[in-house]
């Protein structure tokens, strides 16, 4: 029999090989079938009488990513399809499908004949709970070898006998910390743990697997034997006594409630340790089901799974451009951020000229590279042979000709428009006609910028966040005259760095930056009224951000903001600031000095290392405080989320943004904004539109303006249409493939 995703090899000595390798595919995934021909591989080889065990492996460099959740999208679709009509069929319908990978693993568990997995490459999610349900586990000894069960980043929890087979297998402890938080395994950790064997060369890999058949591997799993004892000992024990309370109060300490795949998780572990392992399957299966079925889930999928793949494929990249292929990148201004542009692009293999005013400031932009590399040297994660690569790739300069041959440069330069006119001037005089030039502006428009430049349409924003190497994101700014060979490059060379581009069109703020604004606006409206630091900042947390807004406030820098509020005032009027807000500003800056952690002092105190930052005890004097007992938390978390969610809203009707899937993508990897909500658009979907502009009303009614809905809300809410639907981001790719 011939399988369109496998193949299958028997040799002399009995052992079937079967190799997984999907065609047209990078990686390997679980789609329906991939497992129906996994379930027929499994009938041919239990009735073959002439097989005496089974090694799975990878024709691919990775192992494979798991489940294709879209797979996971289209049952949830016909889900919601049956609902209408029948609840209790839909939900049946639901459980049936939910439990066919759990079925299928279970069936190779007990299939009477020895399984062994033969882990190549990354092994995630699915693809490693098939491989917890082999009887023998091999890893290659590669660095490029990764072992997770990462559901939980999405909304949902190993629902194919992950939550039973890790803490059957590992200590008990171990297994939560992993399961709840998708924590990535090297090949040492996983054996550590005891979920793999053995690690061997990656060339003697399937011959390690072979030999373990050979030596007469027991085709039963340890929980199926008798006498079976758990690692981390039994639920009512001592152990379990000492585990169980704290590992709930930590959960509830790390999610706010948020996150009911993680509930599940351990109800999953709690009740099945406590029962015969098939019941245990039945238990995960019903809980996995539950959480299909959730808003968070729905949400996460779409927006961390599918959304944020399709982003990073270059969803909003001009198909009919060539592709870039990046010789040789300039960077203008070796200060922090510079410096941070520089080391993204050597580590990706591109040479980077890192320019800036004298040698010594550029050497020193260069040294900053040196010192992330140090960093990963110390934790194991890098080797000074790839240090002293990445830094070959590096050139220090402040002569503007070496800039000469770049595909790309960057402008990260003080944030000011006539030192950005003089950076674009001198590059633009040695640069090739065909070269794209790109400002890491944050604040400044770049329509108004690119009139400093002879080729306006070669002429685009790529903003990065701080800082450059941790934030995945990057804002592409495209001014009015941006053209689509600028915006292919940039897309080009985000994708290069491995960070996620969103495409904004030009205005004050762009799209991050005003709804991060909108957040420490809120906060510091909260102190003038009187609400205690500790409660708005733990509201905030609670409403699942981060970092609540006064510590990113002092992040950011106070005195930055009061700059930003007075530039608001120069260019929109003195209407455009709240002055209760400027006061409250100047205050901290101006009066006692407090500009935030570059200073030691800010919203918090920031004293010496190993001492914890506190609030500054003297915030509470600058305003009557309420009483907390009589403030509704609830309201405060509302207050957080639908301020930031309107003011996305408001850049979707004003065509800033265009593409929900970047708003939403945009909002979760620039500033954190709750990850169970889907992002700040899909917070508002999840909702439904009729209740959210309810909340609106009522928030408007008690706390301003700020919480007026656009009319695009209205006209949504009177149509019946969620933010995908009136946005829909895949009409236009539709709209072509018919044409």
């Amino acid at each position: 029999m011939t399988y369109t995703n496998f193949a299958i090899e028997t040799d002399a000595d009995g052992i079937a090989l079967v190799t997984w390798d999907m065609p047209d595919k990078s990686m390997n995934v679980f789609t329906e079938e991939v497992i129906e021909e996994l379930g027929k591989i499994v009938d041919q080889v239990t009735t073959d009488a002439a097989v005496k065990g089974v090694v799975i492996t990878s024709g691919k460099e990775s192992f494979s990513g798991g489940a294709d959740l879209t797979m996971l999208q289209r049952m949830l679709g016909q889900f919601h399809a049956e609902e209408a009509k029948d609840h209790k069929k839909a939900t049946t319908l639901l459980f049936e499908h939910a439990g066919r990978m759990s079925q299928l693993f279970r069936k190779i568990e007990t299939s009477g004949k020895p399984w062994v997995s033969a882990i190549n490459g990354t092994c995630m999610g699915g693809a490693f709970e098939l491989s917890l349900a082999c009887h023998g586990r091999v890893a290659a000894d590669s660095e490029s070898v990764r072992m997770a069960l990462p559901e939980i980043k999405v909304g949902l929890f190993p629902g194919a006998g992950g939550t039973q087979r890790v803490p059957r297998l590992a200590n008990t402890q171990e297994a939560l910390q992993m399961l709840t938080s998708g924590q990535t395994l090297s090949p040492k950790k996983a054996k550590a743990m005891n979920l793999i064997h053995d690690i061997v060369e990656p060339g003697k890999l399937i011959d390690a697997a072979q030999a373990m058949i050979a030596a007469g591997l027991k085709p039963v799993a340890p929980w199926d034997e008798k006498g079976f004892k758990l690692p981390g000992g039994p639920v009512y024990s001592a152990a379990g006594a000492n585990l169980w309370p704290p590992a709930i109060a930590i959960l509830r300490r790390e999610t706010h409630g948020n996150y009911p795949a993680a509930a599940a998780i351990l109800k999953c572990v709690y009740e099945g340790l406590l029962v015969p392992f098939d019941t245990a399957l039945c238990i995960e299966q019903r809980y996995f089901t539950e959480i299909l079925k959730t808003t968070e889930a729905t949400m996460m999928i779409r927006s961390l799974f599918v959304s944020l793949q399709e982003l990073n494929k270059g969803a909003r990249r001009p198909a009919d451009v060539p592709t870039t292929k990046f010789k040789k990148i300039g960077v203008l201004g070796a200060g922090f951020m510079g410096a941070g542009i520089a080391y993204v692009t050597a580590k990706a293999g591109i040479p980077v000229v890192l320019l800036d005013r004298d040698m010594p400031s550029a050497e020193k932009g260069k040294a900053h590279s040196a010192g992330l590399m140090d960093g990963l040297i110390k934790k194991g994660r890098a080797t000074e042979d790839e240090k002293e690569k990445l830094l070959s790739l590096i050139t220090p300069t402040m002569d503007y000709a070496d800039i000469d041959g770049a595909d790309l440069v960057i402008e990260a330069v003080f944030e000011d428009s006539e030192v950005k006119k003089g950076a674009t001037e001198k590059a633009e005089a040695v640069l090739k006609p065909a070269a794209i030039f790109a400002s890491n502006t944050s604040t400044i428009p770049i329509t108004g910028l690119a009139k400093n430049s002879v080729r306006p349409k070669n002429f685009i924003g790529i903003h990065f966040f701080s800082p450059v190497d941790r934030m995945m994101l990057v804002e592409i700014i495209l001014g009015k005259k941006t053209g689509e060979k600028a915006l292919a490059t940039a897309i080009d060379y985000v994708r290069a760095i491995k960070k996620t581009p969103i495409v904004v069109n030009d205005t004050r703020g762009f799209y991050v930056n005003r709804c991060v604004l909108r957040y420490m606006s809120e906060a510091f409206k909260m102190v003038i009224e009187g609400v205690p630091a500790a409660m708005i900042e733990n509201a905030a947390k609670l409403a699942g951000m981060p970092v609540g807004p006064l510590a990113l406030t002092d992040e950011t820098a106070i005195d930055l903001a009061q700059k930003i509020m007075k530039q608001t005032i120069r260019d929109l009027g003195e209407k455009a600031v709240d002055p209760e807000q400027l006061k409250l500003i100047n205050t901290m800056v101006d009066k006692h000095g407090r500009f935030g952690r570059k200073n030691g002092k800010g919203f918090y105190d920031y004293p010496p290392k190993p001492a914890k930052k506190s609030l500054w005890p003297g915030l509470k004097d600058l305003y009557k405080q309420h009483n907390p007992d009589k403030i509704d938390v609830e309201e405060l978390k509302e207050r957080f989320l639908a301020v930031i969610a309107l003011e996305a809203a408001r850049v979707m009707e004003e065509r800033i943004v265009t593409d929900p899937r970047e708003a939403d993508v945009g909002s979760i990897l620039a500033f954190g904004f709750a990850p169970y909500t889907g992002g700040a658009l899909s917070y508002i979907d999840g909702m439904g539109m009729d209740r959210f502009l309810k909340l609106a009303r009522h928030l408007q009614k008690k706390y301003g303006k700020e919480f007026k809905a656009p009319k695009l809300l209205a006209d949504m809410a009177k149509k019946g249409e969620t933010f995908y639907d009136r946005f829909d981001p895949y009409r236009k790719r539709e709209a072509k493939k018919a044409a």
